[in-house]
């Protein structure tokens, strides 16, 4: 049983448009190298970084709930397009750069690690796409 689902439209792919069903998200989609000038708009791999970064906050936030730290994080996410060897096409790579402030570098990472197996971005790319989690 779902507990929400969002809704987006893609038309025309990479050099279209999206819009999402409540038109918070409303925007040209252009490829980063094929820029013109005064052209603005973002990109697939841009959209998932910021959505993953959000989504492991939010899965790390809960982690130091669940053992009772007080904590505050940064998460930027980096996806990257890469050139997939085995069939000449594309894949993504995923890194997570994880500033957790002032908290100890064990903690950290004991947290970091709850959070990559609970998060559903997490679960939804393991096995599929290679994500590193750099701690600051």
């Amino acid at each position: 049983m779902a507990l929400f689902t969002s809704k987006a439209t893609a038309v025309g792919g990479r050099s279209g448009h999206i819009k999402s069903e409540d038109g918070v998200l409303d925007f040209d989609i252009i490829m980063p190298n094929a820029k013109k000038d005064g052209e603005t708009g973002t990109n697939p791999e841009q959209l998932f970084a910021a959505g993953y970064a959000a989504c492991f906050g939010g899965a790390l936030e809960l982690a130091a709930k669940k053992q009772n730290i007080d904590m505050t994080s940064e998460i930027e996410g980096q996806v990257s397009l890469l050139k997939d060897e085995s069939d000449g096409g594309y894949k993504i790579g995923v890194t997570l750069v994880i500033d957790t402030k002032d908290l100890d570098k064990e903690t950290a990472e004991k947290l970091v690690h709850a959070a990559h197996e609970f998060c559903p971005y997490s679960k939804a790319t393991r096995g599929n796409v290679d994500v590193k989690l750099e701690l600051k």
